[in-house]
């Protein structure tokens, strides 16, 4: 399932007055869309939309109390144009996070420029300068980051399992949906442990440090085993034992 990142959810304007109220019947529609369709990504950002209402807003603020949040959120760096620099990609070391991502992205054909295109689908206003639209910029711009620190691939699993990781760690209620509907939708497949995996995940998430607090170039340069540890997020034990060929058969189509 391609699931890809918490957004903005309003424009700035409307962040400036208040969250907007949850559109349930939209975010339901879209769900229904995305199970049907996994590669659907388009889906996910009109879920975020519809339910996300003061999330964004809320870790701006966490992200001020951190030790380094005050810095980060001055200097508001989009780290969407780092992640597509390739010379500064090829210079991070073997075995970091960021040399892992590099492959990652490589190997699956993906940019961080390509998720945001799909993100301003609809929703131009994720580009405003607005501290709480860079927020979302840059919670979006880390999901595949979040893919090489949990461990999860982008197999229907493994996404499911992000999605409820990304709920512990973000509290948007667009990733709680997806998540559930994930796991009902995945009690009809083999009897594999597809929905205690994706409880894991949630787990995982709310046990692991905030990770939207941190700096990611620092990250990024990190031995990947040490920054699991540093973070503290611990083996995704129940997925891993699912054989990989069975993890796409996790959130059936229609």
């Amino acid at each position: 399932m391609a699931m890809a990142t918490d957004i903005a959810e309003a424009p700035a304007g409307a962040v400036r007055s208040g969250p907007p109220k949850l559109d349930w019947v939209h975010a339901m529609r879209s769900l229904r869309r995305l199970l049907a369709d996994k590669d659907d990504t388009t889906q996910v950002f009109e879920i975020m939309r519809a339910l996300n209402g003061a999330s964004t807003a809320k870790g701006y603020h966490r992200l001020l109390t951190t030790p380094e949040g005050g810095r980060i959120a001055y200097e508001r760096p989009e780290f969407a144009r780092k992640l597509m620099d390739d010379a500064w990609l090829d210079s991070l070391p073997a075995g970091s996070v960021g040399a892992a991502y590099r492959d990652f992205i490589r190997s699956e054909r993906l940019s961080a420029e390509g998720l945001a295109e799909i993100s301003r689908l609809g929703a131009r206003a994720i580009d405003e300068p607005h501290p709480y639209a860079w927020f979302g910029r840059r919670t979006r711009d880390v999901h595949d980051i979040w893919h090489i620190l949990s461990g999860y691939h982008r197999d229907a699993l493994g996404e499911a399992c992000l999605v409820a990781f990304s709920y512990a760690q973000t509290r948007g209620l667009g990733w709680a949906l997806i998540a559930v509907g994930a796991a009902l939708r995945s009690r009809r497949g083999p009897k594999y442990p597809y929905t205690r995996a994706i409880w894991q995940g949630y787990q995982r998430g709310k046990a692991a440090r905030w990770l939207l607090g941190e700096d990611y170039e620092r990250v990024m340069a990190e031995p990947l085993d040490a920054a699991r540890r540093r973070l503290n997020i611990t083996p995704a034990t129940i997925y891993n034992s699912i054989p990989a060929e069975a993890r796409d058969g996790a959130v059936p189509g229609r």
